[in-house]
């Protein structure tokens, strides 16, 4: 009777130890997706200097004023986006970029469109968002 007794002992031990290292696995792979979604989600927040863009683009005043309301709608669904899985992230994104090119392409004429596109897709690429 007495070796039942050690052997459910050592039995309750090594569920109890499996049970701790199983927990520790899950903090320790919990606390990186949290970093990693902390630094995505700063991927996804734009601020765009308007003075420095409407210098680089040579935009008049009432083009100054449409390309900061399709910049600001830009940033707010890329934050929206942000907040998705990584398939339903990348249609918005996508949707998105598609929106703002779009938009931009009525408001601006075709040398500051082109030169908009060249910023825009550096913006994109250093951001990792294409991805």
């Amino acid at each position: 009777m007495l070796r039942v007794k050690k052997r459910k002992g050592k039995k309750m031990k090594k569920m109890i130890l499996t049970l701790v290292a199983m927990l520790s696995m899950t903090t320790a792979f919990a606390e990186g997706e949290m970093a990693m979604g902390t630094s995505n989600m700063e991927a996804y927040e734009l601020n765009i200097n308007m003075d420095k863009l409407s210098e680089a683009l040579n935009l008049a005043d009432d083009q100054k004023e449409a390309v900061a309301d399709i910049n600001h709608t830009f940033a707010s669904e890329l934050m929206f986006a942000a907040q998705y899985n990584a398939n339903d992230r990348k249609k918005l994104v996508a949707r998105a970029l598609d929106n703002n090119i779009k938009w931009m392409r009525y408001v601006l004429d075709e040398n500051q469109f082109r030169t908009y596109r060249v910023l825009l897709n550096t913006t994109v690429n250093n951001r990792g968002l294409n991805k």
